[in-house]
Formats: structure tokens, sequence, C-alpha cells
């Protein structure tokens, strides 16, 4: 339970530097000079020092949506395996960190429909369109997991991967981790799916839902997005490749697995500034393409499995 809460609370701290990483990355590739990656913090704090203002029209809805999108990753991100395997785990807490997911994206959506804009109203109804094929994906390739590991618990296939060597290694492992990078991508509103950085309103979708949050409910909304994009990478890192994360609570095995972790997050967060400067963003017609895509790999991964 303890080691749980310090690796928790270790997401949190390091989730705005992992933003600020990607960030500076992508300005590297598209040869700008670009912020500090410590940039996210000095904004968080900024954001914390301002008071909220809320729409005449907004309910409570709109004031409950930031502490319970980071009450979701905190929950998240206690069962998710980081630098040990050992986390809160427990048989079926793979579904159950795919919809405390699903849980912040439900009141993100109810949040941009409660304040009355019609910006909020349109990004909600694309989340939830976005939602309805990458939910599915997610699910299908931690389930492909599950089942090259036998267990349903987040740490138990990581425990099970690392310490097999490459004996699980099968093709049903990269097509899994092609989709969950895909649905990625579309879960935390990068390119091509969605722009982080953008502020025309016609294109947006993660942004236009927080258009009428401010000060510290924004703060809040934008901090528990970080933490969502860095858990994303973190499962990426130690359930589909956990290869070098700590299966014991010696010096040595916590060296590895911080070395070894810092390793997979720096490739990760480069593999996704370089997507973001090598594409442009997908217009909306088309993301159904690219998402159908990404379920077709997943569900390609579980035929693969049964058939190899």
């Amino acid at each position: 339970m303890l080691t749980s809460m310090v690796q928790a609370l270790l997401v949190l701290a390091l989730s705005p530097l992992f933003t600020g990483l990607i960030r500076r990355s992508k300005a590297y590739f598209q040869g700008r000079q670009g912020a500090s990656v410590l940039q996210p913090y000095r904004d968080l704090a900024k954001l914390f020092r301002k008071d909220s203002v809320l729409s005449h029209d907004a309910s409570w809805i709109m004031t409950i949506t930031p502490y319970v999108c980071m009450t979701a990753v905190i929950a998240a991100a206690l069962m998710v395996p980081f630098i040990t395997d050992s986390s809160l785990g427990f048989v079926g807490d793979l579904i159950v960190v795919v919809y405390l997911f699903g849980t912040m994206r439900f009141f993100m959506a109810l949040a941009g429909l409660d304040a009355g804009s019609s910006f909020g109203g349109m990004g909600s109804s694309r989340e939830m369109t976005v939602s309805a094929i990458v939910e599915p994906t997610i699910l299908l390739s931690i389930f492909t997991m599950a089942l090259i590991s036998g267990t349903t618990d987040l740490s138990g296939i990581s425990r099970n991967l690392a310490t097999s060597g490459l004996d699980l290694v099968r093709p049903a492992l990269f097509l899994a981790l092609a989709a969950f990078f895909i649905s990625t991508l579309a879960e935390n509103a990068r390119v091509p799916v969605d722009n982080p950085s953008t502020h025309l309103e016609l294109t947006m979708i993660h942004e236009a839902m927080v258009l009428e949050h401010s000060g510290k409910h924004l703060a809040l909304m934008e901090w528990s997005s970080m933490t969502k994009l860095l858990l994303y990478a973190v499962i990426m890192a130690n359930v589909f490749l956990p290869w070098g994360i700590a299966t014991d609570l010696t010096a040595i095995g916590l060296a590895t697995g911080i070395v070894a972790m810092s390793l997979k997050l720096l490739l990760f967060g480069l593999a996704i500034a370089l997507v973001e400067s090598s594409m442009a963003k997908l217009r909306l017609f088309r993301l159904p393409n690219l998402l159908t895509v990404s379920f077709s790999l997943s569900l390609l991964a579980v035929i693969s499995y049964y058939i190899l």
C-alpha cells in the first residue's frame, strides 16, 4: 500500500515534466526555441493562484468535475505499476482503470454541456464520438496482454512478462501495443486526432470542453489531463514492455527500474512529439478511419493470440 502511494505521488509530480518534455521535443523537431520543460509547473502554479469564475448557467456539475477528474487519475495511478511491479492491484483492475478514465471523460463532457457554451457542447459531442471507438480498442489491447500473461491484474501482467524473459513475446503483443499507441493519441487529444495547443474553436475537442473553466478549476483539469497522458505512457511501458521494471525493493532493483522507466518514457515522449511534428490534424470525418484501424489492430491481436 505504501509503495502504491509513493508511486502515485511520483506520477502526479512528474506528469507536468512529461508534458514539458513533449512540448520541448516538438519545438526541437519544428526548429523552434520552445519553452523550458519546467514551463507546465509554472503554468499550474499561476492558475492555482487565481480564482475560479463560473458561468451563471453552470450547475454543481461544473464545480465538481475538476475534483472528479483528479480523483479518477489518482485512483488509476494507485493501480498502475510505475517503478516497481507492486501497486494497489487486484483481479480485474485492468477494467477498473479503463473505466476510471471513462468516468473522467464522462464528467468532462457533462461540464462542457453544463456551461451552456456552444463550443463546449460541440467539444463534448466530438469527445463522445471519438470515445465510442477508442474505448473498445483500449479494452481489447489490454485484454490481449491479460491473455498473454494469464491475469487481469496490471501488476501481475508486468511481473509475469518481466520475469519470463522473452518466452511470452509474440506478434499479438506488438499489434496490441500499436493499437494502444493510436488510442493514447486519441484519448489524450494529441495530433492527428486533436491539437492540444490550438485556440481555433471549430477544430477543438478537449480544449472546447474545458473552455469555461478558469483559475484553480482549470489548473486541476490541466493537471489531471497531464497525469492521464503520463499514465497511458506508463501503461505502454510497464504493461506492454515491462522489461526492466523492479520486481523487488532492493537498491539495485529500484535503480534499474528508475533507469528503465526514464528511458521508456523518454522514448514514448519523443515518439509522440515526432508524430505531432510530422503529421497534420485530421479532419473530423476522417477520424473514424484512423480509429477503426486501431480497433482492427487490437482485434487482430486477440485473434493472433488464439491462432498462434
